[in-house]
């Protein structure tokens, strides 16, 4: 990957993204929240319970890029107002997607976290725009993207003079049809053989289905991966877009009274070096 100046492993140390005192790359993060913005109540309420559950970080979205053109859209300038209210009440971070290059600086007043979906991972416009914005960008991989072609959509990133890049292994599309995309573990220490950025998975949008969310969620942190972005309803059978694979705030908490002592055991095991240094002496 002749062509990665800037976020191959060799060009520095590991990154570590600090977004108001949470730090992706060190520790693992979580981020939790419903797909869209709908009203109000439903993400205040939904902010209050993955916050009493341990999670790092808020997400939702206040624009939506949908398969149909008639289906739920977002919020718009509404839904980012309601986010900061939710920031305001409970000091999660916000992390929200931003779909178009003009929409980028007024956004990014808002969100802590600028998220690049799937489906523009590869709008080169739109990278340079968030490159510029001085916001941390959460950069979800392509559904059809080689783990190159991924880390030099972050290049794009990196050179326009932003160095806070969080990758996000999102699933990708096979012959498989039982889940809604492939969840690429190995995506996460080959990242890490390849990159100094930090990268979380998405168990939400890899597997479409409630009953593997935490199972993968585990995976996920045994493969070393920095941290999770996951979908969390306060009320999912009336949820406006991906309403069969949101969490319940109770499924939810039960998954993080699981999930925190995995994570801590693995963090407190000892690094390749010093298993390699014990091995010598």
């Amino acid at each position: 990957m002749k062509n990665l100046k800037l976020v191959a492993r060799e060009t520095k140390a590991r990154t570590v993204v600090k977004v108001s005192g949470v730090e992706i790359g060190r520790d693992f993060v979580v981020i939790a929240g419903p797909c869209s913005v709908e009203s109000e109540t439903q993400l205040l309420e939904t902010a209050r319970a993955v916050k009493a559950a341990g999670a790092d970080m808020l997400r939702g979205g206040a624009f939506k890029p949908r398969t149909s053109p008639y289906a739920f859209q977002g919020l718009g300038i509404q839904g980012l107002k309601i986010l900061e209210k939710a920031r305001q009440e409970t000091g999660l971070p916000i992390v929200t997607e931003v779909v178009d290059p003009r929409d980028v600086s007024w956004v990014a007043e808002f969100a802590d976290v600028l998220q690049i979906g799937t489906r523009n991972m590869q709008n080169y416009s739109l990278l340079k725009e968030v490159g510029k914005s001085g916001r941390p960008v959460l950069l979800k991989r392509g559904m059809y993207s080689t783990l190159e072609e991924w880390l030099n959509c972050a290049e794009y990133i990196l050179s326009e003079g932003n160095p806070d890049v969080i990758l996000c292994e999102r699933g990708i599309r096979t012959f498989e049809t039982y889940t809604r995309n492939t969840l690429d573990l190995s995506a996460v220490p080959a990242i890490k053989e390849l990159s100094h950025l930090p990268i979380i998975i998405d168990p939400t949008h890899s597997t479409g289905r409630i009953s593997l969310i935490d199972s993968m969620s585990m995976a996920a942190a045994a493969a070393g991966a920095d941290g999770m972005i996951v979908e969390v309803h306060h009320k999912p059978e009336q949820a406006l877009c991906d309403a069969d694979q949101a969490l319940t705030p109770d499924i939810f908490a039960t998954m993080m009274r699981r999930l925190r002592p995995l994570a801590s055991f693995l963090e407190n095991l000892p690094s390749e070096s010093t298993a390699k240094t014990n091995r010598i002496k």
